[in-house]
């Protein structure tokens, strides 16, 4: 249950309710309830709740804001309601006060809902696949990966409890330039091996990696000198067939060591071998929407508003990787059905998301209807005091996702790559270690412990955490209430997560709700206060540590008993 938005709703239900018997005792106009906005303020000094609605209204009623406000207020029934008081404040605002009735409710709820808490329906079951990481199969996972990872993994999972149905897909470039590339720089590893670093010079574009080193070495281990005579094509396109499939497998292994599953590795291949890029080059040419020029196929894609006209087949005959991504995207909505696709992509990509999503509104795609999104990460900048870490493939100097995995610890990872997506990212190798308060992931888990252990001692003395009943009345401080308005704000956290395709929602709401519990827990005695004063805040403590559970499994964190 969103109880946000049920405050919200009821605000309006309210005022609606009152206008109307204001209209019936001749004091306002008929047909012209005032369509006005109920906000949280920045402030809630003054109340929990803020309505426009008289200063929205007041020029169809003719009459002053305040006034309107004033006749609206004395025909509020608030009798039953979530507020329990309503005051007008400055030009015409309409103050509510939230009622004990209602803080009890979201514990209610929260204890009710359980790991189901923060869930709802809004996305109403749409298809929505979300394509993240799918870097090339080329070496191992690098930090340029990881970014992208934490956030189409969150993104997913914030969709999923949204009420989307959500598939997460690794689009695997297993063909082109770059794995002709990696062939041939296996090639003259393994026959460096043979007859020393003179027998071959690796590709001035090539791959320098270690790892590359060890998958020469893993065939010559296998079968010897057996390619030693082969013609260097077919060398490398059997190097290709063993060494593609090792590196997928070790991707996957690492990925899953991340807590990234993903339901489909589709491969580029695929899309060559049953004829699909030629398919939907082929619709494009029959619609009249591409053109000759120096002996290659070009895309129309200014007279769908891109900048640029784009190269689908070179002159040589073969397909671009512009050409292969608009099958593939086709692919995921026509031959598998899926309404909304986003793509989780570099900053590097930006303008060419651009010119892509104009791509596919060509009519002769058949995609009106579907929705194409991408969600744009910015740049990441890992430093180890003042030293800035490297994070090239090629070189083979890079830092890999499985290093940093080994250093700092997978929650860290996931917390701190899960920042803001159109931000750049300075990554604090030294602080994402640090066990103290400017840790923020330290600081939420501390959190969780610190309720688990409050929980247990105070079940050892035998007042374990309450499954019925509350004083209502009970938890009427500030740090308490503010407490109970952050827990109820999870399932609209994880609505617009969804909505703005901002996963990073989700950290600073749960960062916000462990301080709120620090200030609740330094403010408000629990061990020894009287008996309905304890099992209330004791009930709020383990709600709180039902959300902080809940928000950290949504971006892949755990949640530790003890610390």
């Amino acid at each position: 249950m969103n109880l946000i938005e049920e405050a919200k709703i009821a605000i309006d239900r309210l005022l609606r309710a009152a206008y109307d018997k204001a209209v019936e005792q001749g004091k306002l106009l008929p047909d012209c309830f005032p369509q006005g906005k109920a906000e949280i303020p920045k402030d809630t000094a003054n109340g929990d709740w803020a309505a426009n609605h008289a200063m929205v209204g007041a020029k169809s009623q003719r009459k002053p804001p305040r006034e309107l406000a004033g006749i609206l207020a004395e025909n509020l029934e608030l009798s039953g309601s979530f507020f329990e008081s309503v005051e007008i404040a400055g030009p015409g605002f309409l103050n509510f006060r939230l009622a004990p009735s209602w803080y009890a409710l979201v514990l209610e709820t929260v204890r009710d809902e359980g790991a189901d808490y923060g869930s709802s329906n809004e996305g109403a079951g749409e298809r929505v696949m979300v394509e993240f990481v799918s870097a090339n199969p080329t070496g191992p996972m690098t930090i340029g990966n990881a970014r992208g990872g934490v956030l189409g993994d969150a993104l997913a999972s914030v969709m999923a409890r949204a009420g989307y149905k959500v598939s997460r897909e690794f689009y695997v470039n297993d063909a082109g330039g770059q794995v002709e590339m990696f062939g041939r720089s296996i090639e003259a590893r393994y026959l460096q091996l043979i007859g020393g670093e003179e027998a071959a010079e690796l590709p001035e574009n090539g791959y320098h990696g270690d790892d590359v080193k060890l998958l020469a070495q893993l065939i010559y281990e296998r079968d010897g000198e057996a390619y030693l005579d082969m013609p260097s094509e077919e060398r490398c396109a059997a190097f290709v067939e063993f060494a593609l499939p090792y590196n997928i497998a070790l991707m996957e292994k690492h990925l899953e060591r991340y807590r990234i599953i993903f339901d489909t590795w589709f491969l580029e291949s695929a899309l060559h071998e049953g004829g699909y890029v030629a398919e939907t080059v082929s619709l494009l040419e029959q619609a009249g929407n591409t053109y000759e020029k120096d002996g290659a196929l070009w895309l129309r894609n200014t007279d769908f508003g891109a900048d640029k006209d784009e190269v689908l087949r070179r002159a040589n005959g073969y397909y671009t990787y512009y050409a292969v991504d608009i099958a593939y995207h086709r692919n995921k909505f026509i031959e598998r059905g899926f309404e909304r696709v986003i793509d989780v992509w570099g900053a590097d990509h930006h303008g060419h998301a651009l010119r892509f999503a104009a791509s596919m509104s060509a009519p002769a795609l058949g995609l009106q209807g579907k929705k194409l999104d991408f969600l744009i990460m910015q740049m990441v900048r890992l430093v180890r005091g003042e030293e800035v870490v490297k994070v090239s493939k090629r070189t083979g100097k890079a830092l890999t996702l499985n290093d940093l995995l080994d250093e700092i610890g997978v929650d860290a990872c996931r917390f701190f790559f899960n920042a803001k997506p159109d931000t750049h990212l300075e990554f604090d190798l030294d602080l994402a270690i640090r066990q103290d308060s400017e840790n923020p992931v330290y600081y939420v888990q501390y959190a969780h412990a610190r309720i688990c252990s409050l929980i247990e001692l105070l079940a050892g003395e035998g007042h374990p955490v309450p499954d019925s009943g509350l004083d209502a009345g009970a938890l009427s401080t500030e740090p308490e209430r503010e407490l109970i308005k952050q827990l109820a704000g999870f399932t609209e956290e994880i609505r617009l997560a969804a909505r703005d395709m901002d996963p990073s929602r989700i950290n600073r709401y749960v960062t916000e709700l462990a301080a709120r519990f620090h200030r609740f827990y330094g403010a408000c005695r629990i061990k020894d206060a009287p008996t309905g004063v304890l099992e209330a805040r004791l009930l709020l403590c383990d709600c709180t540590r039902s959300v902080i559970a809940n928000a950290l499994g949504v971006i892949g964190v755990t949640a530790p008993n003890k610390m």
